[in-house]
This record gives structure tokens, C-alpha cells and sequence, in this order.
């Protein structure tokens, strides 16, 4: 029998989601979200995309559009030839490949596959908070670790895993580098990660989203066979993000229980696939340049931002494509700091969207774009600083 309070007109909330406060003067956040990206004079620094790539993968998805491949249903777990480029990319042998609708996909698909009422999962805070919510939803408890601290190098270590920790800790995730704050593992770091999983029944989601952008990354499925996933997306190094690619990458016996999880039987976009596919191909080609490109960005954004009194970079130099900005010294809101940065056509973000508990400190700009842009960035914000400042 149904609770007597139940209303079918207006249903409960099944599950618990991070709220996306709007900004002052909109309803919602996807109509702020659908100004910005509708406005084509604004620079793009709010949600960590790329948009130095030439058009290698735009052409090879005109010619698929152009043959009209979408009017066929797609292979349902993708191409062989693609799956086969990320394990090359990735340097993994005897592993299964899991295409999916984007990495955020991926998460959701291997928190549902694995997790138990029963279970607990460790996140950092700061840290990517579609993970935590997707857990909340079929694990009992997400403990999110503070991280925000020098003294750990702004990220969560073995040591504070071991801490925080019990004997219902089934999965750690590890966002390698950290969105938002570009921190990022040693080898020795994932291997002691590694004992720990193995030691304990743990699995290790390691997030490797923003890999390329780091000056040096390591992968701890090489160290934890059999209990690592690796999180696999196109939407930062190869500039898709509006595309919805990614993957998660395991064993064969994990990536069969993750499976049954599916829910897009009829395969992931085809045209996607297409793109993918040039864009791993060229990798070669364009990598290395794009790569430099993000390191004199930031090169630039550390010597604005030395000399202001009270800001400071957490994190520098980053190993993603962004990096946060400290306006705690200040005494400067972000979100009033993304307001007024909005209005000079520079889209940020405030630090709320990845913290509860420091985002009231810092702002987070990405840097994969053009040069001049970024220009114009470390001219703008100075002023910012000065007209906010309390």
C-alpha cells in the first residue's frame, strides 16, 4: 500500500543532486548556462573546455553527417577500431573498453553496476560533485574528504584515505588531475593507493579526464589490476564536449557487470565515434603544440596574479586545463567575482560548484583557449580585483 502522502501530481525527489544556484536575475540555471554559451563574444573560461583544436575532427564529422552514417543505428558497444586507439592511447593491453555518453556516463554506469546500500565511498572536497551525487543514489554513505590544505598538497593522499576509511569502503575516487584545482598523483602516490585497494577489497575509479594537460601522469590500473576503472573522456584534450563522448575502461569481468547496467542499448553517437576516432589518430600531430599553449597560459595568469595582494594560485603550475584562484585574502565573493567578470565577457566559475565547504574562497578559470584570450583575462582581472575588493 502507498504512503498516504503520496501526491502523484507532485512526486517526491527520488534521488539527491547538488543544487545549480543561477545567478541573479534568471529562474534556473540552464537559462544562464544557455546565455553564456549563446553569446559568441564571451571568453569561455567557466567549464574547463578546449578550443584550440584546428579542424581535423570537425572534418572527419562533416564527412560522416555529409554520407548520412546517422541514419543507420550504430555498432551497440561502438567501434572496434576506436575502442582499440583508447586502449593504445592509454597504453593498456587485455582490457575491455565500455563507450559511453560521455565520461559522466561512465561514473553513473559504474556506481550503479557496483555499489551497495551498505557501502561507503571516499571523495575529496574539493572535487567533481556529479560523482558524489551518483553514489549517494546506491551507495549508503559518500564521505568527502577536506583537501583544500597545503600540507597535502591540495589533494586527497593515502594517508588521508587510511583515515577516513572503514571496513564498509568500497570505492575511492581519484580525479587525476583534480578538477578544480590541477593537482595531480605521483607514481609513488598510486601505487600506495593501489596496496591500499588491494589490502582492503577496494575499487579504484581513477578519473583521467584531464591526464593529457599534466606535465607527467601515471595510471594505477598498471598497479591494481582487476580493481581499477579508468575514466576515459573526449571532451577536454580533443575539444567534444559538446559532443558526449567517453568510456570507462577495466577487466573483462567488471566491465560485463557495468554492462548490465546499460541503459543506451542502441550505442553511443555515431557521428561522435567519427571524431573520436580523427581525433586520436592525429593526436600526434597537434598534442604537443596545444599542450604548450596551456602551459604559457598559465605561465601568464601565475605573473598576473603574483603581485595582487591577498590572491594567490593554490595550485601552480597546474596539471589540467584549470586552476583555481585564492580571493579569500581579499575578502571578494566569487560568485560576485564571476558576476562582475561576466559583464567584461569573461565567463568563470565560482567555487561553490565543486565545494561546500571552501567554495566560498576561490574562483576557477580554465585556460585551454586562445592566447589572446587569456590576454585579455589578466587585463580585466586586476581591475576586478580593485573594484571588488573589501
Amino acid at each position: 500500500m502507498r504512503d498516504k502522502d503520496f501526491d502523484i501530481k507532485n512526486p517526491k525527489k527520488k534521488f539527491q543532486k547538488t543544487e545549480r544556484v543561477p545567478p541573479e536575475g534568471y529562474e534556473c540555471a540552464n537559462d544562464f548556462f544557455e546565455d553564456m554559451y549563446m553569446d559568441k563574444d564571451m571568453i569561455w573560461m567557466g567549464q574547463n573546455t578546449n578550443h584550440l583544436h584546428g579542424d581535423t575532427i570537425a572534418d572527419a564529422m562533416v564527412d560522416a553527417v555529409r554520407e548520412k552514417t546517422y541514419c543507420r543505428y550504430p555498432a551497440p558497444e561502438g567501434f572496434r577500431e576506436l575502442k582499440q586507439l583508447i586502449l593504445d592511447d592509454l597504453g593498456f593491453k587485455d582490457l575491455e573498453v565500455l563507450l559511453t555518453s560521455g565520461a559522466t556516463e561512465s561514473l553513473y554506469l559504474c556506481m550503479q553496476a557496483l555499489l551497495e546500500p551498505e557501502d561507503n565511498v571516499i571523495l575529496s572536497d574539493p572535487g567533481y560533485f556529479i560523482i558524489g551525487d551518483f553514489a549517494n543514489r546506491f551507495a549508503g554513505e559518500v564521505r568527502y574528504v577536506p583537501i583544500y590544505y597545503e600540507e597535502n598538497d591540495y589533494k586527497l593522499t593515502p594517508d588521508l584515505l587510511k583515515e577516513n576509511m572503514d571496513e564498509n569502503t568500497r570505492m575511492v575516487i581519484l580525479i587525476d588531475p583534480l578538477n578544480p584545482l590541477g593537482s595531480s598523483y605521483t607514481e609513488d602516490e598510486l601505487k600506495e593507493f593501489a596496496e591500499i585497494a588491494k589490502e582492503n577489497d577496494l575499487y579504484l575509479v581513477h578519473d583521467v579526464t584531464y591526464k593529457d594537460f599534466a606535465r607527467e601522469h601515471f595510471l594505477v590500473e598498471n598497479y591494481a589490476p582487476g580493481q581499477t576503472l579508468t575514466i576515459y573522456s573526449f571532451s577536454k584534450i580533443f575539444g567534444m564536449a559538446g559532443l558526449r563522448i567517453g568510456g570507462v575502461i577495466s577487466s573483462k569481468p567488471i566491465i560485463d557487470a557495468i554492462k548490465n547496467a546499460v541503459i543506451n542499448d542502441l550505442g553511443v553517437n555515431i557521428i561522435s565515434q567519427y571524431g573520436a576516432i580523427a581525433g586520436l589518430k592525429s593526436k600526434s600531430e597537434w598534442f604537443e603544440e596545444m599542450r604548450q599553449t596551456c602551459f604559457e597560459n598559465q605561465r601568464l595568469i601565475n605573473e598576473m596574479i603574483e603581485p595582487i595582494e591577498g590572491v594567490f594560485l593554490p595550485v601552480y603550475p597546474s596539471d589540467a586545463n584549470m586552476m583555481v584562484i585564492d580571493l579569500s585574502g581579499a575578502g571578494i565573493n566569487p560568485k560576485e567575482m564571476s558576476n562582475y567578470l561576466i559583464e567584461k565577457k569573461l565567463f568563470t566559475r565560482e567555487g561553490e560548484y565543486t565545494s561546500e565547504e571552501f567554495g566560498d574562497r576561490y574562483l576557477r578559470i580554465s585556460f585551454s583557449i586562445p592566447t589572446e584570450e587569456i590576454k585579455v583575462f589578466c587585463e580585466e582581472f586586476p581591475k576586478a580585483v580593485e573594484a571588488l575588493r573589501k
